[in-house]
């Protein structure tokens, strides 16, 4: 004779709690990472070096807050500055270059100039007070 055992109908898992705990996942990595590219900008501060270089050699930009620069006194634009610099500089690449930005100009502005010198092979570059 043959007893048939009933059968215990297996218990479903239930996914709600999974898709929550993903959920809070994706938004906690959502706020905190970030969408921008930032890029750092090397500025090398030798200590007890700043008064052993001259300006006499030096290649002098200087930013005007209204957008203006000039470069050892003609005025540029920052499209006829990187068409100027990049032959001087590729005959002469450890040129120095003194980025001296005027106290309303604002750090974005300084941030274009030096990376357009930085394309155009400016390697001895400083940012300079008045």
């Amino acid at each position: 004779m043959r007893i048939d055992r009933p059968r215990r109908s297996k218990r479903l898992i239930s996914l709600t709690p999974l898709i929550d705990v993903i959920f809070i996942l994706l938004v906690f990595f959502m706020l905190a990472s970030s969408y921008l590219e930032w890029h750092a900008i090397t500025l090398d501060v030798p200590a007890g070096q700043a008064a052993q270089h001259t300006m006499e050699e030096a290649i002098l930009i200087r930013l005007h807050a209204n957008g203006g620069l000039n470069v050892n006194g003609v005025p540029l634009t920052l499209e006829r500055l990187t068409g100027q610099l990049q032959p001087h500089l590729a005959r002469y690449p450890d040129q120095r270059i003194l980025v001296q930005p005027e106290p309303t100009v604002q750090l974005q502005q300084i941030i274009l100039v030096m990376d357009r010198l930085a394309e155009v092979g400016g390697t001895n570059v400083a940012l300079i007070r008045q």
